[in-house]
């Protein structure tokens, strides 16, 4: 049976928080959130780590979370670059930005073809519970295929991990999350993208109209935090789906359009062709998306390192 691959997001910049956070080190040993994400990763049971990077970050990596990590678990690199686009297409004159979260996971599709694979941010700090609840989920579809005990009509089960609204806001500033529904059997019926929320103290709330008028979310409301786990096949539809995006995009936005990952999720399971299952997590999310939201994360991690010890 082939383990879950872990497949880290991290060719960002991180251009809120201001230069390169995934190597910024958040204790006082010089260790990263990396780090601590790899560490749970393999208390979980994972065996591989790819991590989506730029080719010009790769010394950074190896000379970091590469050396720390190394003897441990099994990791390789992915490059996500501008130009590995489907044949008869071309990056427009101009364009800098890349191509979204879809786009940086189909850079490992070579990797990670054939396998389960587990999809999450390079910045983000999940939680223990997040990294069992993943592997487990992923390691029972596996087995129940592998023993024949699958329904045969029945379409691949996706997971995520699905985190209360609450758990993942700041107090600096505003956030961009999925916002999530999901039917009496804990199957996703709706993501819903919400770029502007901010925390209130019964939850959050979210504006379209720049903050003119508010809609509340309620605590306990489930939010996408990009914690994903695919069986093998979603990898092609990844890939089929993207010259389409690009048809449908580049003559309006040559120069910014994103290829998201939560959109072909919600695409392939709209259609019917998968269905996706919420994994509850009542950890708290922690997260830099502003340089204001650092010293909450180190304290967390002061408390991680101390109930090791």
């Amino acid at each position: 049976m082939n383990k879950p691959i872990l497949v880290v997001m991290a060719a960002g910049m991180g251009s809120r928080y201001g230069g390169l956070k995934q190597m910024d080190p958040v204790d006082d040993q010089g260790r990263v959130i990396l780090d601590y994400s790899v560490n749970d990763a393999i208390r979980a049971g994972f065996e591989e780590v790819v991590f989506i990077i730029k080719p010009e970050m790769e010394e950074a990596f190896r000379e970091t979370v590469g050396q720390r990590i190394d003897g441990r678990i099994k990791y390789s690199f992915a490059f996500q670059l501008l130009d590995d686009i489907p044949d008869g297409y071309e990056v427009p004159e101009g364009r800098v930005k890349p191509w979204g979260t879809g786009h940086a996971v189909r850079s490992a599709r070579e990797i990670i073809k054939g396998k389960p694979f587990v999809v999450i941010n390079a910045d983000d700090y999940y939680g223990r519970n997040a990294y069992k609840l993943i592997f487990d989920f992923l390691t029972a579809q596996a087995d129940m295929v592998g023993a024949g005990k699958s329904d045969k009509d029945s379409v691949p089960t996706y997971g995520f991990v699905a985190y209360s609204i609450e758990n993942t806001v700041t107090e600096n500033g505003s956030v961009a999350r999925g916002v999530c529904k999901a039917d009496a059997d804990g199957y996703l019926t709706e993501i819903t993208e919400r770029t502007q929320i901010e925390k209130r103290p019964y939850g959050a709330a979210y504006t379209e109209d720049g903050g003119n008028t508010w809609t509340d979310i309620p605590a306990g409301t489930p939010v996408s935090m990009n914690f994903w786990g695919f069986t093998p096949d979603f990898l092609d539809e990844l890939d089929a789906r993207f010259p389409k995006f690009l048809d449908e995009t580049l003559k309006s936005n040559p120069l910014k359009v994103e290829y998201f990952l939560p959109f072909v999720v919600d695409e392939v399971r709209s259609e019917g062709k998968a269905r996706v299952k919420v994994l509850h997590t009542p950890d708290k999310w922690y997260g830099v998306t502003y340089k204001e939201d650092k010293p909450a994360l180190v304290e967390a991690l002061k408390k991680i390192n101390a109930e090791e010890r």
